[in-house]
C-alpha cells in the first residue's frame, strides 16, 4: 500500500512527517512523493495564521476531488486547534490531533477495517509526557532535524501555538543520544535540533538547551549541532557561555524578534525589550565571531502605528540580520490579538512588509559580502546541478563550488570567492 505526506509548517512538522512515515515504513508501506498517485494521503497541518489553515483545507479537499479512492487523512495542528474541523471538512476519513503520533498508523488500518469515519483528537493534559517518535531524516539533506521539546507556555497575543501543542515537554537525554547516534550511523553529520520552544528544553526535567546541544555533541560521528528558533529571554549568559565552549555548535542563531518597538511588544505580549534583545545578539556575537543572527518580524499588528512601525525598522536596519522572514499580521482565532482594538488595514501591513524587505535585503548581502575571501568548512549536500556542488557554512550561508563531482556529505574547506543576493561562491581551498 502506497502512502503520501503533505507536510505544512515548521521544522518540528516536518520531522513529525518523517517519524510518522517511517511508522508507515515498518508496517509495510511504501512511501512515495506526495505528487505520485497512493493509496493513503496524510496532511500534517499548520494552524500559526489563518492563511495556513485554509491552505490546509484546500489541500484536503483537492486530495479528495482528484483521488475518489484513496483515504485522506488530516493531522496536527489545525484540527486540534479548531473543534470545528472535522465537521468543516468531511473530505478527510480520519482526523486525528497532535497527540496521535505514534498511532497514526493503527488509526488508518482501523479506517480500513471499518470504513467508517474516525475522529480523534484528544486534549493535551498538564501530565502528558514527551511523545517517544523516531526520524531517520531526510535523504536529499546531509543534515537531519531532530524535534527534542514540545509546548509552550509563553501565550503570545497573536499565536495559537500553546492551544495547538500543550504543556512543555522535552526529550530525555539518553534518547536524545540514542536518537543522535541512529542518525550518525545512517551517515548524518550534522544534526539540527528543533522545538515548539526551543529556548525551555528541560525545564521540567532540571535540564537546560545547553544539555541538549552537549549530549548531541557527544555523539561520535557528528561534526556539526545546530539550533533552531529561539525565544531571546529564555537564554541567559551562563547558557551562552556553555554553549560556546562546544566546537561543533554552528554559529547560527534564529532570535524571534516579531517587533523592534518596545510598545507593540508590550502588546504582543512579548517578554524582552529591545534593549534585553540587543544585549543577547551583542554576547553572541562576541562569543561566535561571524555568526549569523536571523529573525522573524510581524507588520501591521494592531495598534502598530506608523512611528512605531519606523522604530521597527530603525531597530532592524542597527542589529543588521543575515535573514529576516517577514510576515503581514494575520488575525488567528482564537488568540487576544484577535480582539484587539485599532486594526491596521491589510494593504497597509503589506506595504510595511515590502519596505521592510528592502531594508533586510541590503543586511542580508552586507553579511555575505564580509564572508568573501575567508575560508569555510562547507558541508555538501546533495549535487542539484552539473559541474557545481552546494552546502552550507557553520553560519548557514549556502555556498557553490564548481565541481563535476558529487562530494555530497564531505566537509570541506572553502574560500569564498563573490557574494550575491542568496548566498556565495567559493573554490575548494584544500
Amino acid at each position: 500500500m502506497k502512502a503520501a505526506f503533505y507536510t505544512l509548517g515548521c521544522k518540528v512538522n516536518q520531522y513529525e512527517s518523517q517519524a510518522m512515515e517511517e511508522l508507515f515504513r515498518r508496517r509495510g508501506y511504501e512511501i512515495v512523493p506526495p505528487a505520485q498517485e497512493a493509496d493513503l494521503y496524510i496532511v500534517n497541518s499548520c494552524t500559526v495564521t489563518s492563511s495556513g489553515d485554509k491552505k490546509t483545507r484546500q489541500i484536503v479537499r483537492r486530495l479528495r476531488r482528484e483521488h475518489p479512492l484513496a483515504v485522506v487523512a488530516l493531522t496536527g495542528c489545525l484540527p486540534q486547534t479548531d473543534p470545528h474541523a472535522a465537521e468543516e471538512l468531511p473530505e478527510a476519513d480520519l482526523v486525528l490531533g497532535t497527540r496521535e503520533r505514534r498511532a497514526v498508523v493503527d488509526a488508518v488500518e482501523e479506517y480500513l477495517t471499518h470504513r467508517q469515519r474516525l475522529v480523534r483528537v484528544l486534549p493535551h493534559e498538564k501530565s502528558e509526557p514527551f511523545e517517544p517518535l523516531e526520524a531517520l531524516g531526510d535523504e536529499d539533506h546531509t543534515r537531519a532535524f531532530l524535534k527534542i521539546q514540545d509546548g509552550c507556555t509563553q501565550f503570545c497575543a497573536y499565536c495559537i501555538i500553546p492551544y495547538a501543542r500543550g504543556p512543555l515537554r522535552s526529550k530525555e537525554l539518553s534518547a536524545l543520544r540514542e536518537e543522535v547516534a541512529g542518525l550518525a550511523a545512517a551517515g548524518y553529520r550534522e544534526v539540527v535540533l528543533t522545538g515548539i520552544n526551543l529556548s525551555l528544553y528541560g525545564r521540567e526535567l532540571g535540564l537546560r538547551l545547553p544539555d541538549a546541544v552537549e549530549a548531541a555533541a557527544s555523539v561520535p560521528g557528528i561534526d556539526r549541532v545546530r539550533i533552531g528558533s529561539l525565544e531571546p529571554e529564555l537564554l541567559t549568559d551562563a547558557d551562552i557561555a556553555r554553549l560556546a565552549a562546544m566546537p561543533q555548535l554552528c554559529g547560527q542563531f534564529h532570535l524571534s524578534l516579531q517587533s523592534g518597538c518596545d510598545a507593540t511588544l508590550a502588546r504582543m505580549n512579548r517578554h524582552y525589550t529591545t534593549a534585553r534583545y540587543r544585549e543577547i545578539a551583542g554576547a553572541l556575537r562576541e562569543k561566535f565571531p561571524g555568526c549569523a543572527i536571523t529573525t522573524d518580524v510581524i507588520t501591521g499588528f494592531p495598534g502598530e502605528t506608523p512611528e512605531e512601525f519606523a522604530e521597527t525598522c530603525g531597530f532592524v536596519r542597527e542589529m543588521g540580520f543575515a535573514m529576516v522572514h517577514i510576515f503581514p499580521y494575520s488575525e488567528r482565532r482564537g488568540t487576544a490579538a484577535a480582539s484587539m482594538p485599532d486594526p491596521v488595514p491589510m494593504e497597509e501591513r503589506r506595504r510595511r512588509a515590502s519596505e521592510l524587505a528592502e531594508i533586510t535585503a541590503g543586511s542580508a548581502r552586507a553579511f555575505y559580502e564580509a564572508q568573501v575571501g575567508t575560508v569555510q568548512m562547507v558541508l555538501i549536500e546533495k549535487k542539484r546541478e552539473p559541474d557545481w556542488v552546494r552546502g552550507y557554512t557553520p553560519n548557514y550561508t549556502p555556498v557553490r563550488v564548481r565541481c563535476a563531482d558529487d562530494r555530497r556529505g564531505e566537509l570541506l574547506p572553502v574560500r569564498i570567492t563573490e557574494a550575491g543576493p542568496e548566498g556565495c561562491t567559493g573554490v575548494f581551498a584544500g
